[in-house]
């Protein structure tokens, strides 16, 4: 995963959170295997540098079961190995799917349910974490005292609505809002000058829509259809909750408003190209261009001493200027009404959390609310998650593992040096530059070093008003770090979360504890296993400092060009050949990929399984002939890259994630790198005329 880190920005909404994974911060968990002994992570045989005082797992190797011999490799390796899995899996009525990657956060929920019914269910010294992350945990439990409460929470925010009587206490009121992680038609977050890295700026970006995409206001096509009118609906019972007259014509009102706005935003696409993304102006300049917008009061009441900021994609704010004056301002009352209500949805009575959850089931295909306990358990993870994640890596995490971790992702990173060297299309002087960048990048592994805290008093009896609390404290946390230079022992992800990112700005690699287990790690498996699990994840994220976009970062995170044209040229030449073969994939039949959309992660995958093979090459077993099961190890090594992609979604859920997830359906996970990579037509014996056969000329390397 490729993350730009986007601070301050509102906290992830029901819908999100069943639907999506937050960009930026990807919320994917997973089970504990066995007691976590498996996080003392694999040995590389070949190294001798390990120092991890624990002993060699004895190795059971794992027997692959429900290959589909009826589906040549050559034609499907996805369902080769995946097929007979899939067709008996089945997805629970509370989730959208069911499998690995985002999805092992089922099995790993309960283990985080564990630790939170623990220590909610005894008192603990006012201020400890255990005495916060358990009254909070037991505040949303209270479901009796939050269903009492009804609408009185959240109306005082509604008074204030009522209240504004110009654009200048418009503007007030959404900045006020901000604070609390109320985000509507201005989007402020903290991070890197991709200028100049060293120091913290403010960037603000497009926003203001409460669909998926820009693009779901204007494509004409049915399952579309369904979503805006779920949509309109949602925005109608809100309006309904909380006593409003002519609720469905108060809901085109603001739908109206939305699709206005989305008019002036990028696509998805477009925010990619990263230098079309970025435009420094002097607020002087602000001032004088948005007369509406008023940013001398915005900024001062975010608290922002600053003379310039970053507009990402000015339009959208230009848009909003003329718009603050040509839309009535009863109508943007209307407006700043629904996205309150629908920034605290499921914080209030259970009738709120009904709405949102019928808009979100209509994105997903999920037809069941999960159980409160479940949906608590991620919102303590997301709002207290490194409190909570102090408490899992104590109760879980054996601390040889970080040394274990990093000396294999120190191997991977050798490997890549190696394949670097002896790329054909890259002239020296660019090769140079490019293992600088490699050497300079910081590797993240298992928890923080230094924890990030919460300076928030956490009360029982008093959920909604600890939810905002904990936003208040999120935005002044981030708002500290503003005109400051990075935080490098910030992590962006809590440790239990399964997943890994690279992140340009900051040169750096994370691999949190709970990414370091099955199907991508197993202590007790070969390292053909290993390697085509946790391996292909190590091999991904390295290439993402190299893929469309990472190389557009130098060693230190400015984005800067540190090619010679003729290799760059090259090399936006073989991403080019990505985006065109991905474009011809499809998934429900129909469903046409997004190549350059997916570009990004699509090279990393292609990269990550080329180096990943090449460090197994290198284990006593890669360079061994020796079957385990009926399967040589090079073939072990890929049905491991296929079962690590195991996943089954929901068909609304799927065309949804085609439409705005940067990442391919698992399918293409598997089957679009391994139709470019040479070995996997050797371990298999993949002919012509088989479906995925490419000939050698056809087949695309880049890194």
């Amino acid at each position: 995963m490729l993350i730009w880190i986007s601070r301050a920005k509102r906290e992830v909404t029901q819908t999100e959170l069943h639907i999506f994974e937050k960009q930026n911060l990807v919320i994917m968990k997973n089970i504990i295997y066995t007691s976590i002994i498996i996080m003392v992570f694999m040995s590389c045989k070949n190294d001798t540098s390990s120092k991890a005082s624990v002993s060699e797992p004895e190795i059971k190797p794992i027997v692959f079961e429900g290959i589909d011999e009826s589906i040549k490799p050559g034609d499907d390796f996805f369902n080769h190995v995946n097929r007979i899995w899939m067709d008996n899996a089945v997805i629970a009525d509370d989730q959208v799917g069911v499998g690995s990657y985002r999805f092992l956060n089922i099995p790993q929920q309960e283990l985080l349910k564990t630790i939170l019914e623990d220590v909610s269910q005894a008192k603990h010294p006012k201020g400890s974490i255990e005495q916060k992350v358990g009254d909070f945990y037991a505040s949303g439990m209270d479901t009796t005292s939050i269903n009492e409460r009804g609408i009185k929470p959240i109306k005082p925010i509604l008074d204030r609505i009522d209240a504004i009587d110009n654009i200048e206490s418009l503007i007030e009121f959404v900045a006020t809002q901000i604070q609390t992680g109320d985000y509507s038609i201005i989007s402020p977050y903290i991070s890197p000058d991709q200028e100049d890295s060293s120091v913290n700026i403010l960037h603000f970006s497009q926003t203001g829509l409460g669909l998926p995409d820009r693009d779901y206001y204007f494509v004409e096509d049915p399952s579309v259809d369904q979503i805006q009118n779920a949509y309109k609906t949602y925005l109608t019972r809100l309006f309904e909750l909380v006593g409003d007259e002519n609720a469905e014509a108060q809901a085109e009102v603001v739908y109206n408003i939305e699709k206005k706005l989305a008019e002036s935003h990028k696509t998805r696409v477009k925010r990619r190209i990263i230098k079309e993304n970025y435009h420094k102006m002097a607020v002087s300049d602000l001032l004088a261009r948005h007369s509406n917008i008023n940013w001398e009061t915005l900024l001062d009441i975010l608290g922002a001493k600053v003379d310039s900021v970053d507009i990402a994609q000015p339009e959208y704010y230009d848009k909003l200027n003329t718009m603050l004056a040509s839309v009535a301002l009863n109508d943007w009352k209307l407006y700043l009404k629904a996205n309150s209500i629908g920034s605290h949805d499921n914080i209030l009575s259970k009738a709120f959390q009904d709405a949102s959850f019928e808009y979100s089931k209509v994105l997903s295909g999920q037809s069941e609310q999960q159980s409160r306990a479940k949906q608590m358990v991620r919102r303590v993870d997301n709002q207290l998650g490194f409190a909570l994640g102090q408490l899992y890596v104590k109760k879980y995490f054996n601390e040889d593992a970080k040394q274990r971790a990093l000396d294999l992702v120190n191997n991977f990173q050798k490997t890549l040096e190696k394949r670097i060297d002896n790329l054909e299309w890259m002239s020296d002087s660019t090769k140079v530059k490019a293992k600088d960048k490699l050497y300079a990048i910081n590797k993240k592994i298992g928890y923080p070093d230094v924890w990030r805290t919460y300076d928030v008093s956490i009360n029982r009896d008093q959920f909604f008003e600890n939810v905002v609390a904990l936003r208040k404290d999120a935005y002044e946390y981030e708002l500290k770090q503003l005109n400051k230079a990075p935080n490098r022992d910030e992590w962006h992800t809590t440790p239990s979360t399964v997943t890994a990112y690279y992140n340009p700005s900051l040169n750096e690699i994370v691999f949190p504890a709970g990414i370091l287990q099955a199907p991508y790690f197993d202590l007790y498996a070969d390292d053909a296993l290993n390697y085509g699990g946790i391996g292909m994840v190590i091999g991904h994220e390295f290439t993402h400092a190299f893929d469309d976009q990472g190389a557009q970062y130098d060693k230190n995170g400015n984005v800067t060009n540190w090619w010679t044209d003729d290799d760059y040229t090259k090399f936006k030449a073989k991403t080019q050949q990505i985006v065109e073969q991905y474009d011809a994939f499809t998934v429900l039949d129909s469903v046409h990929l997004k190549g350059a959309l997916t570009v990004g992660e699509n090279t990393a995958d292609n990269g990550g399984i080329a180096i990943a093979f090449d460090a197994f090459k290198m284990t006593e077993q890669g360079q061994d002939t020796t079957k385990i099961g009926g399967y040589t190890p090079n073939q072990r090594f890929f049905l491991s890259v296929a079962n690590i992609w195991r996943v089954k979604m929901r068909d609304e859920y799927l065309r949804n994630y085609v439409a705005t997830d940067p990442h391919s359906p698992p399918i293409w996970r598997v089957n679009g790198p391994l139709m470019n990579f040479t070995p996997l037509y050797e371990a298999f014996n993949v002919k012509e005329g088989e479906a995925n056969y490419r000939t050698k000329e056809e087949r695309i390397k880049i890194w």
